[in-house]
């Protein structure tokens, strides 16, 4: 009897030591905001030569400013040269103005005398308040008769701060709402859904509060986009361990009847795969370093942390507060045994496994590969900036008005470091490359006709783009621009789209480099939890099968549904970890159990049984990280839609028909050999490795 309070009192220390990190560590997530940057120029390969452009142009002092371009029209009118000379005025009164960096330009007129242009240079000091800085500077440049609008990097990075307002609040509150719903449905419980949220919380709590403290001390970096992929990654990924280990705690409650019996075994039982699990999916993240993009490599460190706190809580909190409430954790249903799921739909899924395997897997296979046809065709040259908001941001709507009258590249020109002896020289070639529309020398003050400006030998040429600077058409420009200037010592192309064009061509190498890498990982892993070699080739091969169908999918789904013209270059990449990482996950519970029930009951029962007791709660966890991936859809970012879309419907294909059809009807033709060269059957009696399958249909 003295063991009884002893049992209760471990199970007690753990939730109460989760409660203090939970009411500790929980504020953090809603400031993560305060160490995050959206500055897309500090994320940029350091090697590229746009990089190398933008730390030569610290020495001209343009580096420390950010260009806000005021465009004014008239409805379609002729603009006066009074309303000309007001605009010149209003932008003349900005200078001095805390926060505006130099005086601003002129006003000019566009060649169809319809539109007017200045550029206002901001200083980082309005980096807290961009939003509101803008709002008073869309007041003083007010001229009667005339509409403005602001473009340029300034208001695009405005438009991006108010897209991820709230991410703490918003993102946060639909992930939780949607997992919430469904574990109701699943479970139809009262106590067991809020409990399994309550961990996940205490988990991002934990994991925020990690990221929080070294992204303040300049170890990590964090932008909006990897905050966002951290909540969902942390709710999505320790609701589906704590589905895990809460379907083996019912198995054995019903069983035993013990709830610290129960607890033990089902801990034990899930350790195993809770662990393999966590560990594929934050090394494939931590893969992510050996990008040269600092954005990718930032999402690897972040990743893996709230992978490794997800797993953690469903490891320790959630089994002990399960061994503390016993049934009343699953009131008012009931504790299922093992073969309750026999004479369901898992049943009559195993029995057409059983009946049908070759002609079923061949039947699968055959149109996912049809799918993975069409993956080639994505275009992941970067989305344009009127793609990039799903939503009308106000920096779109200035800059299609900007292009409508003046150059396409406007306002953000190719940047080129010369050496100053070579100035004129170079813009007379760069005026020639097919793209520009024109080349000038930046001068010391400012005006056309005024000397060069000459830092440590060294002089700037700007040639404005005839295309969009954010198309594919200005990259193609960069490139024709930097092969006519490649014989031209000590001479270097940046500028926003050259930033944009690295970035892309870095990302083309990330993923030649990182998917092989991912691949051996996630081998290696399985290798060692499943002690076979022909059974992980398998799943890899299925894993990576159904990324490559829902590649095509989605580009299908992006062009002709949702209207996108591109994909943003890591797309394919953060694509291809999420889902082969996360489809292993289940493919890690599937076949951690086949192998178990192999041990006991022999090759073809085993797949059976393991496909019966695992399905509900596979599918289940499948849903519910789906949903909360789906979840990014309320940040209104074109880059996280793709994501949220990619990874949500990969992850129902791969739970719905590769976990549940392919993999096993494979590993069921294949029978004992599809272990090579274990032989886990060998510990079944010969009884039991001839008994039927105990399906039906």
């Amino acid at each position: 009897m003295a063991r009884r309070p002893i049992r209760r009192l471990i199970p007690a220390l753990l939730v109460l030591a989760w409660l203090a990190v939970g009411g500790g560590l929980g504020p953090f997530a809603g400031k993560l905001t305060e160490v995050s940057t959206n500055d897309q120029a500090a994320f940029l390969p350091s090697s590229a030569e746009s990089t190398r452009v933008l730390a030569a142009q610290e020495a001209f002092r343009q580096s420390e400013t950010q260009p806000l371009i005021v465009v004014w029209t008239a409805d379609g009118k002729e603009i006066t040269p009074a309303q000309t000379a007001a605009a010149t005025r209003a932008l003349a009164a900005l200078r001095g103005t805390p926060g505006v960096a130099g005086g601003p330009t002129p006003a000019f007129r566009s060649d169809d005398g319809e539109a007017l242009q200045g550029v206002v240079q901001l200083s980082p000091e309005v980096d807290g308040s961009l939003g509101e800085f803008l709002d008073r500077i869309g007041a003083a440049v007010a001229v009667d008769g005339l509409r403005a609008q602001l473009a340029g990097p300034a208001a695009t990075r405005a438009d991006l701060s108010d897209a991820f307002a709230g991410i703490d609040g918003l993102l946060l509150g639909v992930a939780l709402i949607t997992v919430l719903i469904i574990l109701l449905v699943v479970y139809r419980s009262v106590l067991l859904p809020l409990v399994i949220i309550i961990g996940a919380v205490f988990a991002l709590g934990l994991a925020c509060a990690v990221v929080y403290f070294l992204a303040d001390r300049d170890i990590v970096r964090v932008d909006g986009q990897v905050q966002g992929i951290l909540f969902i990654l942390v709710i999505g990924a320790a609701t589906d361990y704590a589905l895990l280990l809460t379907a083996r705690f019912r198995e054995e409650l019903a069983a035993t009847g013990d709830r610290f019996a129960a607890g033990r075994v089902a801990l034990r039982r899930s350790v195993e795969p809770i662990v393999a699990s966590a560990a594929t999916v934050a090394l494939g993240l931590l893969a992510l370093l050996l990008s040269s993009l600092t954005n990718n490599r930032a999402l690897g460190p972040v990743g893996a942390i709230g992978i490794a706190c997800a797993a953690l809580s469903a490891l320790t909190f959630l089994p002990a507060v399960l061994v503390l409430l016993g049934r009343a954790a699953l009131w008012p249903a009931k504790p299922r045994a093992s073969g309750a799921g026999a004479r369901g739909i898992w049943g009559r899924v195993a029995a057409l496994v059983d009946r049908h395997p070759r002609r079923l897997w061949i039947a699968t296979v055959l149109p996912l590969a049809g799918l993975a046809l069409f993956a080639p065709q994505l275009n992941a040259r970067g989305v344009p900036l009127d793609e990039t908001f799903v939503n009308d941001a106000p920096s779109v709507a200035a800059q299609a008005t900007l292009s409508e009258h003046f150059p396409a590249g406007s306002g953000q020109p190719a940047v080129i470091v010369v050496p100053a002896g070579r100035a004129a020289a170079v813009a007379e070639t760069a005026r020639g490359v097919e793209g520009v529309s024109g080349a000038a020398t930046v001068t010391r003050s400012g005006r056309p006709d005024d000397a060069p400006k000459v830092v440590g030998g060294r002089a700037l040429v700007e040639a404005t783009l005839l295309d969009a600077p954010d198309g594919d058409s200005a990259q193609d420009t960069i490139r024709r621009l930097r092969a006519a200037l490649s014989g031209e010592d000590g001479v270097m192309v940046g500028g926003y789209t050259a930033q944009r064009y690295d970035t892309t061509r870095t990302a083309e190498k990330d993923t030649l480099l990182i998917v092989p890498v991912v691949l051996a990982i996630i081998l290696v892993i399985l290798v060692a939890l499943l002690r076979s070699l022909m059974m992980p080739v398998l799943l890899v091969a299925t894993v990576a099968l159904n990324f490559l169908a829902t590649l095509g999918v989605s580009t299908l789904v992006f062009t002709h549904v949702f209207g996108f013209t591109g994909s943003d270059a890591s797309v394919p990449l953060y694509g291809f970890v999420f889902l082969v990482a996360l489809g292993v996950d289940y493919n890690i519970f599937l076949m951690s159990r086949v192998r178990e029930e192999t041990a006991r009951h022999g090759a073809r029962e085993g797949v059976l049984r393991g496909l019966v007791t695992t399905g509900g709660v596979i599918t289940s966890a499948g849903v519910v990280l789906a949903a909360t991936f789906a979840a990014l859809v309320v940040i209104p970012l074109a880059f996280l839609a793709q994501i949220a879309f990619i990874v949500a419907f990969g992850v129902l294909l791969d739970t719905l028909v590769v976990r549940s059809l392919l993999v096993p009807a494979l590993v069921r033709d294949l029978g004992a050999r599809a272990w090579w060269p274990s032989r886990p059957d060998r510990a079944a009696s010969p009884e039991e490795s001839r008994e039927p399958a105990r399906v039906s249909g």
